[in-house]
């Protein structure tokens, strides 16, 4: 097939690429600085902003398939100018309306976990509303719900470093919001899958083969550099109004909607690898990756 994947250089946009190119798609890469990727020889490009959409109408002649992964992290402010309403839900319009004015047979969308357009965050509110705008279209369609995705050049395991460091680590709550990370290298074949029509209409909620905490995290990931961290609870309270303050502090890694974000589980309800012939002991887990020891049960 002829796949377009606009926002394909980002951290999975590369991987998943260059999984469709593996299997002999003919794959095209849109993104505002393209060339700037490190990318598979047999991968095209094209230069095209989602939120500008003149800029990327052209790219869609001759596609069969779409995949939308074009967002801003969940995890830090947007940049300045851009929002999750304009990045998510007006990328998608975008994204939707050139498809369908190009005869695109389906679209594939990056959604995420607790995507909701009545969300307690704007970015799950947007994510939400865009889920709405890909089902009402004229297009095949099949949408992805992961929890938060690691690997290389990956940005969970970067933040939660930069959120705890080592030895003595204050978490709101205590870091208790549970994650359920998928490694990248796992769900690019999952998207990839998507292209085919047995995947038309469905929406899979996708993590990886375990559950942690926050401060389960912090720990792995110190313990993989040779430190040590211990956790102290900041009441929720105490941290949404510290973040305020703290928000405007430019490098402080979160602000009022990622303090939000903490207060809700990013787990799978059923998690649904199996539907692409996956079961999670066959994945890789978070201390694989790192090269870690499993954890004991206090996740110490």
């Amino acid at each position: 097939m002829n796949v377009l994947v606009a926002g394909g250089t980002g951290f999975v946009g590369r991987n998943l690429a260059a999984e469709l190119d593996d299997r002999g798609h003919d794959v095209t890469v849109l993104a505002r600085n393209p060339d700037e990727a490190d990318l598979p020889e047999g991968v095209a490009t094209a230069m095209g902003d989602v939120t500008a959409r003149a800029s990327i109408v052209e790219a869609f002649d001759g596609q069969d398939v779409v995949v939308n992964l074009v967002a801003l992290s969940p995890l830090f402010e947007p940049p300045r100018g851009l929002s999750h309403t304009s990045v998510h839900l007006g990328g998608t319009q975008n994204v939707v309306s050139a498809a369908e004015e190009r005869g695109v047979d389906k679209i594939i969308q990056m959604s995420a976990l607790g995507a909701d357009p009545a969300g307690p965050t704007e970015y799950l509110r947007a994510k939400g509303r865009a889920e709405s705008v890909v089902k009402e279209s004229d297009l095949r369609w099949t949408i992805y719900r992961p929890s938060v995705v690691f690997g290389d050049g990956g940005e969970f395991l970067s933040f939660t470093k930069k959120l705890t460091p080592p030895y003595l680590a204050p978490l709101p709550g205590g870091g208790k919001t549970r994650f359920q990370p998928i490694w990248v290298g796992d769900i690019a074949p999952m998207l990839a899958d998507g292209v085919e029509p047995e995947h038309d209409g469905d929406t899979y909620e996708i993590g990886g083969p375990d559950v942690f905490t926050l401060a389960d995290v912090a720990r792995l990931v110190r313990r993989a550099n040779g430190q040590s961290v211990t956790v102290v609870p900041v009441p929720m309270a105490l941290a949404g109004a510290g973040l305020k303050i703290a928000g405007a502090i430019p490098g402080f890694p979160m602000g009022a909607d990622q303090y939000r974000s903490l207060q809700l589980d990013n787990v799978t309800r059923d998690n649904d690898v199996e539907s692409f012939g996956v079961t999670p002991q066959n994945m890789k887990s978070l201390e694989e990756y790192l090269g870690v020891e499993r954890r004991t049960p206090d996740g110490k």
